[in-house]
């Protein structure tokens, strides 16, 4: 029994020291490699071949705005605060309006980060920092 609560004590600490997004540490480019959609029936996923050509990639300034590019062109953009394990994205709509939802952060370092959007056209990117 006391190792069961050495070996808890021990996975709690690990879970607790890992490191949090900030947006200073979200601060520029994000090069996708992995985009998937795995609630997709079947589930789905980008080629690689698709990403290498079409390079797409989230961007985050210090104006706290977040870009997000594919194929050379903006599909998207707004601005952004981070909320936990959650970055809160504020979209601006082509008609001026806008719309608010969250990527949940499901892993982050200084080099990689893993986020999704929730639903069943939700989708998993995995980027790494330029």
């Amino acid at each position: 029994m006391r190792n069961l609560f050495f070996l808890l004590a021990i996975t709690l600490c690990f879970a607790a020291c890992k490191p949090s997004a900030t947006p200073e540490k979200l601060y520029g480019k994000w090069n996708y490699i992995r985009v998937r959609n795995p609630l997709a029936d079947p589930p789905d996923s980008v080629g690689k071949e698709t990403l290498a050509s079409e390079k797409p990639y989230i961007e985050f300034t210090k104006q706290d705005s977040l870009l997000i590019n594919w194929d050379g062109k903006v599909l998207s953009h707004g601005t952004f605060k981070v909320e936990g394990l959650n970055i809160r994205y504020k979209e601006i709509l082509t008609d001026g309006t806008t719309r608010e939802f969250p990527f949940h952060i499901e892993n982050f370092s200084d080099k990689q980060i893993i986020f999704s959007t929730a639903g069943k056209d939700g989708s998993e990117v995995t980027a790494v920092k330029e």
